[in-house]
């Protein structure tokens, strides 16, 4: 089943802001919308990640500044299923210069 839009943010931990807005904290995972899993496959429940359906995946890395004053580290596999921080945009990253014939 595929998934529109932009994951959303589960993670161990939250704090709150200075406007109230509950925010990520510890380790960072990516989800998608209706589902009950990681990308990486962690059970949301089991493994007892809070979820932030109002932060963007975008906004988890602790370089984007955005939710991410808390974060202290992002799942490797969440980021690489997620398509890291190459834009979708950008297409592939590699180029063949002499393909076979």
């Amino acid at each position: 089943m595929a998934a529109q839009g932009e994951p959303f943010v589960a993670a161990s931990g939250q704090w709150i802001d200075e406007d109230g807005v509950r925010l990520p904290s510890g380790e960072a995972h990516a989800c998608w919308p209706g589902q009950n899993q990681t990308l990486c496959g962690l059970p949301l429940s089991r493994a007892r990640l809070r979820r932030f359906p109002h932060v963007p995946w975008s906004d988890a890395f602790p370089e984007s500044g955005g939710a991410a004053d808390e974060v202290r580290r992002v799942c490797p596999r969440c980021r690489a299923a997620a398509g890291g921080k190459r834009s979708r945009r950008a297409g592939r990253g590699w180029t063949r210069t002499f393909p076979r014939p």
